[in-house]
């Protein structure tokens, strides 16, 4: 077997794990995070350099960008077209950029997200503020390291004279890392950094004091100052930003909205298309019309409104519903000696000001060497020209440049240096004048030798220089803030009327759980009468109210959960058609029950609490506003014991008194208000004791006035005055209000109750029985006893047959 023919055994995991950790590596250094040092991609750091090497700067024509994406691509970058150009666009974008590193001339795209122009159509060069980011490059201020095929050197990192990481910002994602850094006003930045080089020991909130917080080139109003603060202690926080809008009068009493600011990142033309979809679908009720006038005058979107039309609610949905408003998060992640690292601010505002004290430094010394080898030089001159004549003999005395530079070094003691200069000296500077310069010129070079060694044995005096070339770029390229802070955030809360037109319906729910909504014109367009309702054979209407379509339902059910229904959610049916089933509007246990249907207009009303009673005769009430939410899933209403279930829940004011009634025939009377309120989740107290008994309804009364009305499950009924039922303590075992027959000879009146009614004026009720029969009577009929009577048949019901519920539908 030869030596290619050796295979050595690998794990997958191993081989895989090893070359994409090489590759991650690769991103996260080479193409998406930024240097902290200067803030900016690889990418983008070769785009200005390729620029900048090859003259095409401000000051210069412009250069078809095909030519700086191909040095780019040929000389540093070697990856395609696309990425390179893709880079430059951004940089020359003036809505993603605070400041421009490219002036770019021709279609660059648009905030609407149209592409820009292919290359070879646009041109570019360098900003005035990109030299900003390259000046002083080739005075050694930045180390530079071979190119991708070791024919050129390109710079690690530009020196960068302003902070642009926090400047510009930044956005990019890598393997396992992303980071969002936004833009900030370079002013209050550059203040920043001056403040922090006189009193390294700020605090956050100290720097904000003069870093309010970002400016995006879009404008916009940033809300949240804590999710800032935050940002800038950890690197990680959240803010929203919101647009500028503006509610204007028209004629006619109509108003418009006009939006001039967008949030940073935003597409305007998505944003535009979303809030007409919303017209055009009528999730908000008032829109009119929707334009784009946005022209060489600014952004500009006018959202017109109906006559009548809530502005300020249709303002407040498309804030919460469209990207008007978007959260936008914080993430400094940027590289720090080769690795990622999340940042706070004062950690991006130290690396930066460290940057900056090697670019000066190394400047310095640079520009040192250079004054001192000019300082040599014009040292030799002058010596020489102090000795001219002898100088000159010596030279003639030469058999050629060599000998005459060696005769120099040799003979009068000059340098290589010095004889070389000495020897290239034109014939015109020997005059008085010329000499007289030469030795101004060596005293000036001596205070600059003098001027940059201070520099450079001086801490002070370097973070001097520091300061004073911040500001200098801070008084020629600051400008105003464009995005306004706003402390706290605004709760967006959106009236239900805005997305609903208010109309009085009825909602119908059958024993079996079909829900129905049907405008009050289809009901009276079907006869006007509530037993002529739509429904199942063998079903009945359990369920009616009148209510409006901005109303709320809470159902409860037997298991101690409710749900919230949004009127407006029900689905709307014809008056003779039987409706959907509540599980496709609700999910609803297929074994739970539902108990009680409670309409709420206002959750806040006052003195409103919601009155719980369970089979095994546990009472709680709690404040209405507890049960206000916006989830559409069950939610715990009342804790149960084990076995017990919810029987019955009513609305209360608390003023009133209760009458709980049970199966076997007990009754007892005690006042509301020795129920406390609780909160929503807690299990009640004891409202009757009960031996093998179940409470079946409760009864809320005032006063006396009126009878107790109560049904056995065998049809017969009985009335007895209130009055009868004295008050108690609740928790007692409360007084008889029904005496069942017992004995073989004796016609049975019943086993237990079955529902229980108060009743003042005459009213008709409907028995509905098992065999689908339905009997009608009316209250009267039910004769006025004693509590301990055994009452009349009123319901005829079979042998087989039993009553399933007898129920008080509201008269049509």
């Amino acid at each position: 077997m030869g030596i290619l023919e050796e295979f050595l055994p690998a794990y997958l995991e191993e081989v895989v794990g090893e070359r994409f950790g090489r590759y991650s590596k690769y991103i996260i250094q080479d193409r998406a995070i930024p240097d902290v040092r200067d803030g900016l991609k690889p990418v983008q750091r070769r785009i200005l350099y390729a620029m900048y090497d090859s003259g095409n700067t401000p000051d210069k024509p412009y250069r078809k960008s095909a030519k700086t994406v191909g040095d780019v691509m040929g000389n540093y970058h070697p990856h395609g077209d696309t990425s390179i150009y893709d880079g430059m666009v951004r940089m020359a974008q003036p809505w993603k950029m605070g400041h421009m590193l490219v002036d770019g001339h021709g279609n660059w795209g648009s905030i609407d997200d149209d592409p820009p122009a292919a290359m070879r159509y646009t041109e570019a060069r360098l900003s005035e503020i990109a030299l900003e980011m390259l000046r002083d490059i080739e005075k050694r201020t930045v180390p530079f390291k071979d190119n991708f095929d070791n024919t050129t050197k390109e710079p690690v990192v530009l020196p960068s004279r302003y902070p642009n990481l926090l400047v510009n910002g930044v956005s990019g994602i890598s393997a396992g890392f992303a980071t969002e850094i936004p833009p900030h006003n370079m002013r209050e930045v550059i203040d920043a950094c001056i403040a922090m080089i006189d009193q390294p020991g700020l605090t956050v909130n100290e720097l904000m004091g003069i870093i309010k917080g970002p400016d995006f080139p879009t404008g916009g109003i940033i809300m949240g100052e804590e999710g800032i603060r935050e940002a800038y202690r950890t690197g990680r926080g959240r803010i929203y930003i919101r647009s500028r809008t503006a509610i204007e009068d028209m004629k006619a009493g109509r108003k418009q909205i006009v939006i001039t600011e967008i949030p940073y990142g935003v597409v305007k033309s998505r944003l535009v298309t979303s809030i007409e979809n919303i017209r055009l679908e009528k999730k908000v009720e008032g829109i009119q019309e929707v334009r784009d006038e946005s022209g060489r005058d600014g952004l500009r979107i006018v959202i017109e409104l109906r006559k009548d039309a809530d502005s300020k609610g249709i303002l407040n949905y498309l804030l919460k519903k469209t990207d008007l408003q978007i959260t936008y998060n914080f993430n400094m992640v940027a590289i720090v000696n080769k690795a990622p690292k999340q940042l706070s601010l004062r950690e991006i505002l130290e690396a930066y000001i460290e940057h900056q004290k090697e670019v000066v430094t190394y400047r310095t010394q640079y520009d040192l060497d250079k004054a001192l080898d000019r300082a040599h030089v014009l040292e030799g001159l002058v010596k020489a020209l102090n000795i001219l004549d002898e100088v000159i003999a010596t030279i003639k005395a030469s058999k050629n440049r060599q000998d005459a530079q060696h005769n120099l070094v040799s003979q009068y003691g000059f340098s290589e240096r010095q004889a070389d200069a000495i020897l290239t000296l034109q014939l015109y500077r020997l005059t008085n004048l010329e000499i007289t310069t030469l030795e101004k010129e060596m005293k000036e070079t001596q205070k600059t030798v003098d001027y940059l060694q201070g520099i450079l044995g001086s801490v002070t005096k370097l973070l001097g220089v520091i300061k004073s070339e911040l500001t200098a770029i801070r008084a020629k390229y600051g400008i105003d803030r464009r995005s306004d802070i706003q402390g706290e955030v605004e709760e967006l809360k959106v009236n239900l009327e805005v997305m609903v037109t208010p109309e009085d319906v009825l909602v119908t729910l059958s024993h079996e759980g079909y829900i129905k909504r049907t405008s009050m014109l289809s009901f009276t367009r079907s006869g006007g009468e509530i037993e002529s309702s739509g429904v199942k054979e063998g079903d009945f209407i359990k369920y009616v109210g009148e209510v409006n379509t901005i109303d709320n339902l809470l159902v409860f059910t037997q298991r101690g959960q409710y749900f919230m229904l949004p009127v407006h959610q029900i689905p709307d049916y014809k008056w003779k058609e039987s409706g959907t089933a509540i599980v496709n509007i609700i999910p609803i246990a297929k074994e739970d029950r539902i108990v009680s249907v409670i309409a709420v207009k206002d959750f806040e009303a006052p003195s409103q609490t919601l009155v719980f009673f369970t089979r095994k005769g546990q009472v709680k009430r709690t404040e209405l506003k507890e049960y206000m939410t916006n989830r559409s899933n069950a939610i715990v209403a009342c804790k149960l014991n084990d076995g017990d279930e919810v029987v019955q829940v009513s609305l209360s004011d608390y003023t009133k008194q209760i009458l709980l009634i049970t199966s076997k025939g007990m009754c007892i009377r005690f006042r509301e208000d020795e129920v406390n309120a609780m909160g929503r989740v807690a299990a009640g107290v004891r409202g009757i004791q009960l031996k093998d008994d179940e409470v079946i309804s409760a009864q809320f009364v005032q006063e006396d006035e009126g009878e107790l009305l109560v049904i056995s499950d065998i049809g017969y009924a009985k009335r007895t005055l209130l009055c009868d039922y004295p008050l108690q303590g609740r928790g007692g075992k409360g007084i008889v209000t029904f005496e069942f027959k017992e004995g073989k000879r004796v016609r049975s009146n019943g086993t237990l109750l079955i529902c229980t009614f108060i009743v003042k004026l005459d009213y008709e009720l409907t028995a509905m029985l098992k065999s689908g029969e339905v009997l009608r009577f009316s209250t009267e009929t039910a004769p006025l006893d004693d509590r301990k009577s055994t009452g009349k048949l009123l319901i005829p019901v079979g042998k087989t047959d039993s009553i399933v519920e007898v129920l008080r539908l509201p008269q049509g």
